[in-house]
């Protein structure tokens, strides 16, 4: 097979997709690139790295042909709180960059793009529970639009020209390896750092807002299975709802509080938490569960105790 390349590598999805990757298809198969964001010593020794700046085709075009490349994961992005503070930026990473990686691979004929799309692509007006895969898209963030485009683009790329693009929508993501990037969803990261160093946290949300989430395990499971998927068998392409799990910031807390009896949590919404607002509380996923066997392996207990036994031995 040809070999694979990961954009905004050194992001929280990005550095553990890598790693997931290299260990099924060989380390120097897989090929990791980033835009400013210096790569992990580990990342760096494990396997080739380069940098690239994806609103620049020709330098995605090089890395592609330097390296043989067959898929591209392309997880390169702004998120959405730092995209709404810098909405230009996120309109042209997330899509600018977005159709110069379709571009590429139109050209070159690529054998897969892989295309994170998120929860954000939904707006206020989409029903807020158990959201369908087929609803109202109406976002109210730069991100969230910039995710809609991108669904609409890939689906046009694939029909259009036949290049098989495919993409899910992340809820939010918690991971043990990568502190959080600038998304509205960052508290639920956040919060465990907290919790082991200080005992104490104070939330950007109100403690009854829900949100759909799901452990970094069961996130780069997906984008894997998903593009090992018998395309024979896809309807959708790069618009599938993925659930987990859906809890309140509350809940999150309480969860912690059975291991750390100690921790204190304060809420004290900001900005973000109009966002958190406008996105769904949970998933209707049945359509990846029907076209390509998704099934998440953890939910909120599961991850908070691996999340604490993780953290407790990295923040020592």
């Amino acid at each position: 097979m040809k070999n694979i390349l990961v954009t905004g590598a050194c992001g929280q999805i990005g550095s553990e997709l890598v790693e997931k990757l290299r260990e099924k298809y060989g380390n120097e198969n897989v090929v990791a690139t980033g835009h400013k964001t210096p790569p992990t010593e580990k990342m760096r020794k494990a396997g080739p790295f380069e940098y690239i700046d994806v609103v620049r085709k020709e330098e995605i075009a090089n890395v592609v042909k330097k390296y043989d490349i067959g898929t591209i994961y392309h997880m390169g992005a702004i998120l959405s709180a730092v995209g709404e503070q810098k909405p230009q930026l996120a309109f042209n990473v997330n899509l600018i960059g977005l159709y110069n990686v379709l571009k590429v691979g139109r050209e070159q004929k690529l054998e897969r793009i892989m295309v994170p799309s998120s929860i954000a692509a939904f707006g206020p007006d989409t029903p807020k529970d158990n959201t369908p895969n087929e609803t109202i898209l109406r976002p109210t963030t730069m991100y969230g639009v910039t995710k809609v485009a991108g669904e609409l683009l890939g689906d046009y790329y694939f029909h259009k020209f036949g290049v098989d693009v495919r993409g899910m929508r992340f809820p939010g993501i918690i991971s043990s390896e990568t502190l959080p990037g600038g998304g509205t969803t960052d508290y639920a990261v956040a919060i465990y750092y907290e919790a082991i160093k200080n005992k104490r946290y104070t939330c950007f949300v109100r403690e009854d807002t829900v949100l759909p989430m799901m452990y970094m395990p069961d996130a780069t499971k997906a984008l894997m299975d998903l593009a090992e998927a018998d395309v024979s068998k896809l309807k959708h392409h790069c618009d599938f709802n993925v659930n987990a799990m859906s809890f309140s910031a509350g809940e999150l807390a309480a969860s912690i509080k059975k291991h750390i009896p100690e921790f204190v949590c304060e809420y004290k919404p900001d900005y973000r938490q109009e966002i958190a607002d406008s996105w769904p509380r949970s998933l209707n996923d049945s359509a990846a569960r029907k076209e390509w066997g998704w099934k998440p392996k953890y939910d909120l207990p599961a991850m908070t105790k691996d999340m604490l036994e993780k953290l407790s031995k990295k923040l020592k």
